[in-house]
């Protein structure tokens, strides 16, 4: 509940239509400007496997960065927002079965013979 205070301070203000309510400005982001640059910066450029110790960047390793390197904890949805926010999107590879033989697939294949095949050409009888 607000005080008769913050109105009157409210009024002082704004006048009138600071008496009006408004949207709640919220929580403050915990990504700065400097944070986003520098995130887009290291995804751009793909993980270095010998110092990050992965080969692709997932968000659970991202969100270790971000604490690693600015002491900044976010959870994997609000680093997932703001990754897509600049413009990046998922990308996964199709899974494939350990112990698939292509050799074995391709022959299991159907081979059907054409549903229809050119007509031989007649040859005319020779003129006499």
């Amino acid at each position: 509940m607000q005080t008769v205070r913050h109105w009157v301070l409210r009024f002082n203000d704004a006048g009138a239509a600071g008496l009006l309510t408004g949207k709640a400005p919220g929580p403050q982001p915990r990504l700065a400007e400097h944070h986003r640059v520098a995130l887009r910066q290291i995804v751009e450029e793909g993980p270095i496997p010998a110092v990050h110790g992965v080969v692709r960047w997932r968000i659970i390793d991202l969100l270790q960065w971000l604490w690693d390197e600015f002491r900044v904890s976010v959870s994997k949805q609000t680093l997932s927002r703001e990754l897509r926010a600049l413009g990046f999107r998922k990308l996964s590879a199709r899974p494939r079965h350990h112990a698939k033989d292509p050799d074995a697939a391709e022959a299991f294949k159907k081979t059907s013979p054409p549903c229809w095949r050119r007509s031989q050409r007649r040859r005319l009888p020779a003129s006499p």
